[in-house]
C-alpha cells in the first residue's frame, strides 16, 4: 500500500513539475483556462487531478477540484463536465438516502445543462449530442418523476430534429412515456398526443431495417393510446387526406390505426375501400372484414375475405383469412361454409385452435338420426373439437373461455345411459358419427 501511495504521489509531482515547466502566458493556447498565468497553471492542474482522483475513486477529492474548474474555467474543456457527470453518478450510487440521492441526480441535470451553456454550439457535440446524453440518463435516474422525465427527453428530440442528427430510439421512447402518462396525468391531452404524433411520424417513413423496432413502438404506442380514438384519428386524418387523397402511405397510416382502434365510420370505411383500390392485399381485406363486421354488414366482410383469397398465393396469410370467413359464416349459421373453410384452415395448419373452434360449432348444429340415440352423438364430437380449441387458444384467453363454455353446454346435451344401453353404446367405446357435419369423425361414447 505504501508504494501504491509513493507511487501516486511521485505522479503527482512529475505532472505538478512538467505544468510548472510550460509557458501558459499564450492566451491562444490557454486563455479559456484563467486570466493570469498562475490560474491557468492551476487549473490545468485540477483537471489533471480531477481525472486522478476520479481513477482512484476519492470522489471527495474530485468534487473539489470539479467545482474549482466549473467555477473558474467552465469553457475549458468539455471533459470538465464528462467527468462532473460521471463523479456525481458515483456519488448517486453511493447515497445513503432518497434525497441526498435526489440531490445528486439534480447535480447531475445541472452540469448536462451548463454544458450546453458553454459547448451547445460545438459542431460535433454540441446541444444535440449532450442532450440525448442527458435524455439517455434521465431514463434509468428519472423514472419517477414522469414531467421532468418528458421534459428531458423532448428537449432531446427538439434538438436532435433542429441538427438533423436524429436518434429514432430516443423519439419513440419520448412518445411512448408521453402516451403512457395520458391516462394519468392532466398535463398530457389528447391534441398534444395528436399533434406530436403529427409532428413526429415523418421521421419514420424512410428508416433502416435495424429502426424499424422503434417504428412499431412508436405506432404502438399512439394506437394503444386513449387519445387514439375514432373521432381523434378522423379528425387527425381527414384534413391530409382531404389535401392528398391519393397518398398511399398516408392512407396506410390511417388504415392501420383506425382499424387498430375499430373505427367504423363512414370516413374509415371510405379511406380504407380506397386504400384497398390502390393496394390490395389480405391484410387490408382484414381490415375492411373486421369493420364491415363491427357494422353487421357480414355480406360485405366475406366480400372482401373472398376477394382477398381468391388472388393470395402464400399460405400464413390464407390462415386468418380462412379463420375469419369460418367465423363469420358460423355467426350466419351457414355452417357447411363455415365447415368448409375451417377444414381448409385445418389443412393449412392442423394447430390452428380456430378450425376447431369453428368445426365444434358446425358439428353440433346438425342433428344425425342414424345413431339411434335422438341425433345427439355429434355432441360428442363437437366436444372432442372445442377441447381441442380450449387447449390449442391458450394464447387468446377470451376464446378459449368461450370454447370452455361450449364444452359444458354440449357435455351436458350427452345422451343418458339408459339411452346408450338400449343403442347397444356402451361407454368408452369407440364410436364413428355416421351423419351431419361430424360424418366420418371417431369418437368416444360418454353418458351425461
Amino acid at each position: 500500500m505504501k508504494s501504491v501511495k509513493f507511487l501516486l504521489a511521485a505522479l503527482a509531482v512529475v505532472i505538478g513539475f512538467s505544468a510548472s515547466a510550460q509557458d501558459f502566458s499564450d492566451d491562444k493556447l490557454y486563455g479559456k483556462w484563467g486570466t493570469t498565468v498562475e490560474e491557468r497553471e492551476a487549473n490545468i492542474l485540477a483537471s489533471n487531478y480531477l481525472k486522478e482522483a476520479l481513477d482512484a475513486k476519492d470522489f471527495k477529492r474530485a468534487t473539489q477540484y470539479f467545482q474549482q474548474l466549473l467555477n473558474s474555467c467552465p469553457e475549458a474543456s468539455q471533459q470538465t463536465f464528462a467527468r462532473g457527470v460521471t463523479l456525481y453518478k458515483n456519488k448517486a450510487q453511493r447515497a445513503r438516502s432518497v434525497e441526498e440521492r435526489r440531490t445528486f441526480i439534480d447535480s447531475i441535470l445541472y452540469i448536462y445543462d451548463q454544458r450546453v451553456v458553454y459547448f451547445g454550439n460545438h459542431q460535433k457535440n454540441g446541444k444535440d449530442y449532450i442532450l440525448d446524453m442527458k435524455a439517455r440518463d434521465m431514463m434509468r435516474l428519472c423514472t419517477t418523476n414522469r414531467p421532468l422525465l418528458r421534459a428531458g427527453l423532448k428537449d432531446a428530440v427538439d434538438a436532435a430534429i433542429e441538427s438533423g442528427r436524429i436518434n429514432l430510439d430516443i423519439v419513440a421512447s419520448y412518445y411512448k412515456y408521453l402516451c403512457e402518462d395520458y391516462e394519468y396525468d392532466d398535463e398530457v391531452t389528447s391534441e398534444i398526443i395528436l399533434s406530436e404524433y403529427e409532428r413526429l411520424s415523418p421521421l419514420f417513413a424512410e428508416i433502416s431495417a435495424e429502426d424499424e423496432q422503434f417504428k412499431e413502438v412508436f405506432e404502438t404506442s399512439f394506437g394503444t393510446s386513449g387519445a387514439a380514438s375514432c373521432e381523434n384519428l378522423e379528425t387527425l386524418f381527414s384534413a391530409k387526406l382531404a389535401a392528398d387523397p391519393d397518398n398511399e402511405a398516408l392512407l396506410a397510416q390511417a388504415v392501420a390505426l383506425m382499424s387498430r382502434a375499430q373505427c367504423s365510420s363512414d370516413f374509415f370505411f371510405a379511406s380504407t375501400e380506397k386504400y384497398y383500390t390502390i393496394n390490395p392485399s389480405s391484410e387490408t381485406a382484414l381490415f375492411l372484414a373486421q369493420g364491415f363486421q363491427n357494422r353487421g354488414e357480414n355480406d360485405k366482410a366475406l366480400k372482401y375475405l373472398r376477394e382477398a383469397l381468391a388472388v393470395e398465393t402464400d399460405p400464413a396469410k390464407k390462415e386468418p383469412l380462412y379463420a375469419k370467413i369460418g367465423l363469420i359464416e358460423v355467426t350466419n349459421h351457414n355452417y357447411s361454409a363455415a365447415a368448409e373453410a375451417a377444414r381448409e384452415l385445418r389443412g393449412i395448419n392442423p394447430q390452428n385452435g380456430y378450425s376447431f373452434f369453428i368445426l365444434g360449432q358446425c358439428y353440433a348444429s346438425s342433428r344425425c338420426p342414424e345413431d339411434k340415440i335422438g341425433g345427439v352423438s355429434v355432441y360428442w364430437a363437437a366436444y372432442d373439437a372445442m377441447a381441442q380449441a380450449a387447449t390449442l387458444l391458450k394464447d387468446e384467453p377470451e376464446v378459449q373461455k368461450a370454447a370452455q363454455q361450449l364444452m359444458s353446454a354440449y357435455r351436458a346435451a350427452f345422451p343418458p345411459q339408459e339411452t346408450c344401453f338400449f343403442a347397444e353404446l356402451k361407454e368408452n367405446e369407440r364410436y364413428t358419427i355416421p351423419c351431419g357435419f361430424a360424418a366420418g369423425q371417431t369418437t368416444v361414447i360418454r353418458y351425461r
